[in-house]
């Protein structure tokens, strides 16, 4: 049963667009998190430069190679350098279609861009990395179909599960799915969704957050409690990296004439008590 707060939050969503505000505008958001307690900001980045800062971001996955992509997921994109830019107060991830050939050797319709706290290479050392906080990005999803925004974390193992997705647009502008994924006492992989359903996500910057604790993971969109998970088994207690990437074909490609997308990131928090 959807709660009074959940509708407000979804009414105040709508109204936002409405007005063309689109939720808080780029630089100004409340510096503190909406969850309870004492926090110090730990890692931070405003994009307020002209150039990514390499020192807090790789452009690829772990297993970077010249490029990467999550071939598991049957993805369509090959993650280039060249995707990824900074500049008038934002980092802009982008998905052209363009096709390239991964070092993998397989050929890829798409390019897009990411960003990770983690490695530059299989055997390098992560930038950074996090056990608990709370987790915020000011974020502005593609109108365009056939994209995957995603906003999640990885274990610094390099190793899934556990994954925390903190925003996942699965093929959808309407629809945000918030997940975590663990493994059963048996070994098997496992995973629970929330979902959060409202109109006008790509006309402005929301705020997407996660509050990690040894107990609880609650996800919020624009300060609003959306989900909440509190079963041991499944809250992960492992360092982990924050990724950010513009997916392309998760679950279906984009449709024909649609050859390019942007998503577009305000700023970047962490807070830890």
């Amino acid at each position: 049963m959807r709660s009074r707060g959940t509708a407000l939050g979804a009414l105040m969503l709508l109204l936002a667009v409405a007005c063309g505000a689109g939720g808080p505008a780029p630089g100004t958001a409340t510096p503190r998190p909406v969850a309870p307690g004492h926090w110090r900001l730990v890692f931070h980045d405003e994009f307020a430069g002209s150039r990514l800062d390499t020192g807090r971001w790789a452009t690829c996955y772990d297993w970077n190679k010249h490029g990467c992509t999550i071939s598991t997921n049957n993805e369509l994109e090959w993650y280039q350098p060249g995707q990824v830019a900074v500049g008038g107060g934002k980092l802009t991830l982008t998905a052209q279609r363009r096709a390239v050939r991964g070092s993998d050797g397989k050929v890829y319709p798409w390019v897009s861009g990411m960003v990770s706290t983690g490695r530059d290479d299989w055997y390098a050392q992560p930038r950074k990395t996090f056990t608990y906080g709370y987790f915020e990005a000011a974020v502005r999803i593609p109108a365009q179909g056939g994209m995957t925004p995603e906003f999640w974390m990885m274990p610094a193992s390099r190793y899934t599960p556990p994954e925390i997705d903190i925003m996942e647009f699965l093929g959808t502008t309407r629809t945000l799915s918030m997940f975590v994924h663990w493994k059963n006492a048996e070994g098997a992989e496992r995973k629970e969704r929330g979902t959060f359903t409202a109109n006008g996500f790509p006309d402005g910057y929301h705020l997407f957050g996660l509050l990690w604790e040894k107990d609880r993971l609650v996800w919020y969109v624009d300060g609003i409690e959306r989900f909440r998970v509190t079963q041991p088994e499944r809250i992960p207690h492992v360092p982990m990296e924050v990724i950010m990437n513009l997916a392309v074909g998760l679950p279906y490609p984009p449709p024909p004439g649609t050859d390019s997308a942007r998503l577009l990131v305000d700023w970047v928090r962490v807070w830890q008590h």
